[in-house]
């Protein structure tokens, strides 16, 4: 029975980070017909949908309404970070940049989450983390310079900005969340409902909504595997697993798939300094989550993460 569970665990997990891996060139197909703001307006129209669906199935809509008046501003404040926040600067990201690069750029989240744990929940930042810090910070500085480290010259200077911008608001989004003990579904939930004025707001402001059919199928794709199902499935192999750490060092396959998509659909010819800044930057994450300052964060959210039914 046990064995049963881990190999159920093994599938869900692996199938939430194989889709999870397509998301990067996803983004770039819709931002051809889209604008990074129509973008996130209509992904996460679709995500939604696809929790509320999940919400509905597990009738769980009384924990909704009580999480969110139990905690409102909390939630407003969770919504602006993510979608909202997050999703614009990451999309405008990639729009500025090669995928291969705001891809591993916006990996080094983890990396970032170590830092702002120090002021913000009074963790100490022991050698071992500013040395994984340092690591991963110059992997990530090999892709963003195409390898030429001496001339620090950036393809886009705004857009790998954005990219270590987007790492920031992910990782706060994910410092506040910490200590939330509401459903993660239901929490994620609350902040899709929360953002969606502020997005609708973004778009009239923007300058509407002409758009195109592939736009919308790419949209749809996108609040489907980056937003909904796939987080869905990520929940239900924690809950599963016997053996939590097994399932949680798949996310290390995901980049690396992620750079395979992106090479095989978009036909960018991966550079030898994206592949070696992001093992860089992979082994500095693996290193950083040995420690127990960021140890206390993801034991966290492992606890919470399987409590989903």
């Amino acid at each position: 029975m046990v064995k049963n569970s881990q190999r159920q665990a093994m599938l869900f997990g692996l199938s939430a980070v194989l889709l999870w891996s397509t998301v990067a060139t996803a983004f770039k197909i819709s931002l051809n017909y889209l604008t990074p703001v129509q973008l996130v307006l209509f992904a996460s129209i679709t995500s939604v949908i696809t929790l509320s669906l999940w919400v509905s199935y597990q009738q769980r809509w009384h924990q909704v309404v009580l999480a969110f008046k139990k905690k409102p501003f909390y939630y407003l404040l969770m919504g602006l970070l993510n979608p909202f926040l997050y999703y614009i600067v990451l999309f405008k990201a990639y729009d500025l940049l090669p995928a291969q690069q705001a891809q591993p750029l916006n990996y080094t989240w983890a990396l970032t989450l170590t830092l702002l744990a120090v002021p913000l929940l009074n963790q100490k930042l022991t050698k071992i983390d500013m040395l994984a810090c340092c690591l991963g910070y110059t992997g990530a500085l090999i892709i963003a310079t195409g390898g030429n480290l001496m001339a620090l010259n950036f393809n886009s200077p705004l857009g790998v900005t954005l990219a270590l911008t987007s790492t920031l608001l992910w990782a706060l989004y994910w410092v506040y969340n910490t200590r939330n003990t509401d459903d993660p579904v239901v929490s994620l939930l609350l902040c899709f409902l929360c953002s969606m004025p502020l997005i609708i707001f973004a778009n009239i402001y923007a300058g509407g909504f002409s758009i195109q059919w592939q736009g919308i199928a790419g949209a749809i794709y996108v609040g489907l595997f980056e937003m909904g199902i796939t987080f869905v499935l990520w929940l239900t192999a924690l809950k599963k697993a016997t053996h939590i750490a097994r399932i949680s060092n798949l996310i290390f396959i995901s980049p690396f798939l992620s750079l395979l998509f992106i090479s095989w659909v978009l036909g960018e010819s991966i550079a030898p300094s994206t592949f070696i800044g992001l093992i860089i930057i992979v082994v500095a994450v693996i290193v950083q989550q040995q420690q127990k300052t960021t140890g206390a964060i993801n034991d966290n959210n492992k606890e919470k993460y399987s409590q989903i039914a």
